[in-house]
């Protein structure tokens, strides 16, 4: 392979992976970061948790990839894909999930001793999503799971310790992401029944799953409150809280259970603009606090 090829390689990877999509997780971890350290946790200490989010995103996209090639070439709406199209060889998209991998465990190494010892818990729950449509309609919440883990783990990365307190913010983004995963799977429900796989508007209908994402969502909201009340957060935070419900509900106004033209913006341009307002605004109330 020459070196031309490989960076080639490199650039059609993280496309496939959309590794610039590590909005979505990455705020909530910084708010855990800040929540933790009643402020800015240190330069290396950011540093180090962002290298574990998008080394850790990365890895599972690409595993992702690798696991679900076969179905990505059988459903026309993800049949371009780099790896059905052929545009990377299997061995390649491996190699990088491993290498991947690697940097996170070091990473969480150079933070401290929990978040070494529990890198290899994090990289299983994290991996482990991709199968799970394969045998529950609930994978929504396992990949909200595998997102919602990052709050707790910056929390760990400053603090060497995990507070109960905290665990609010991960079912929180647990059921944000569960939400809008529940959403983008209504592109798919046909193909789903007829290969056999799981999700929430497979099992319930369209319209079913509208309901229950808005569920899911609602359910995120009433925790983020309540992460606000047990952190004695200020107005900053409740008006960031204001806004995320006007987000939310904006975001479900694009989408009906008879018109899916809208969802790949409700999908990917919202549910980044909810992360990062909601991150500016935690983290601006608390360093009015400081």
């Amino acid at each position: 392979m020459t070196f031309v090829t490989f960076i080639k390689n490199i650039q059609t990877t993280l496309e496939m992976i959309k590794w610039e999509h590590s909005v979505f997780a990455l705020p909530f971890a910084l708010s855990g970061a800040m929540l933790a350290a009643h402020g800015w946790p240190t330069r290396w200490q950011v540093l180090w948790i962002v290298v574990c989010m998008v080394s850790a995103r990365s890895a599972a996209m690409a595993f992702n990839r690798v696991v679900d090639s076969a179905i990505d070439g059988a459903n026309p709406r993800t049949s371009m894909r780099a790896l059905p199209a052929g545009l990377l060889s299997r061995g390649f998209v491996v190699v990088f999930i491993v290498i991947a991998c690697a940097v996170f465990v070091f990473a969480a190494a150079e933070l401290n001793r929990l978040t070494l010892y529990l890198s290899p818990v994090a990289l299983a729950v994290v991996l482990f999503y991709s199968y799970t449509k394969r045998f529950t309609r609930w994978s929504h919440v396992v990949l909200g799971f595998a997102l919602g883990i990052a709050p707790a783990a910056a929390w760990i990365a400053v603090r060497g310790s995990l507070d109960a307190r905290i665990l609010l913010l991960t079912a929180a983004v647990t059921c944000w992401v569960a939400g809008f995963d529940v959403l983008y799977a209504c592109q798919d429900c046909e193909f789903d029944k007829d290969n056999g796989l799981h999700s929430v508007p497979q099992s319930y209908g369209i319209g079913n799953a509208l309901l229950i994402s808005r569920a899911l969502h609602l359910c995120g909201l009433l925790l983020l409150c309540g992460l606000v009340a047990v952190f004695g957060l200020g107005k900053l935070a409740i008006v960031g809280l204001v806004i995320v419900a006007m987000l939310l509900a904006y975001e479900h106004s694009l989408v009906r259970a008879d018109d899916l033209s809208k969802l790949n913006a409700a999908f990917f341009t919202m549910n980044g603009v909810i992360a990062v307002v909601f991150f500016v605004f935690i983290a601006a109330d608390l360093l009015v606090k400081v």
